[in-house]
């Protein structure tokens, strides 16, 4: 099992970049499907990215592919989301979380929103201004 922690979140005008960073404790941290979720009041929480654990096929929502890059880098533990051309809609807590189960952004959306994920860090606010 792992237990991720979020760092790297701020705020940013539009157009702007920001690096979001995961750190996983705990073992088998490669085995485990990683990904970066959003959530806004009122709403449920939304995969944007993924990336599998071992061949790091990646997977984007449809509202930020191009813009985010999600890596990760496995003997670090640590999980990245380079964020670029940032939107006012892109702002929200972001969410690092890990999964054993299918990795893809529906699935893990999916299994985020039944609260049946493996593991959820504590969150990292990101604001965008218009």
């Amino acid at each position: 099992q792992v237990q991720p922690v979020e760092s790297g979140g701020g705020s940013v005008q539009t157009g702007g970049s920001l690096r979001l960073s995961c750190v996983a404790s705990g073992n088998s941290y490669d085995t485990h499907c990683m990904g970066w979720f959003r959530q806004t009041p009122g709403k449920e929480r939304e995969g944007v990215a993924a990336i599998s654990g071992g061949s790091f096929r990646t997977y984007y929502s449809d509202s930020v592919k191009g813009r985010f890059t999600i890596s990760r880098d496995n003997a670090k533990n640590t999980l990245y989301l380079q964020m670029n051309s940032l939107k006012p809609e892109d702002a929200g807590m972001y969410y690092c979380g890990a999964d054993r189960g299918l990795c893809d952004i529906a699935t893990l959306s999916a299994t985020a929103q039944l609260n049946l994920l493996d593991a959820w860090g504590q969150g990292t606010l990101v604001t965008v201004s218009s």
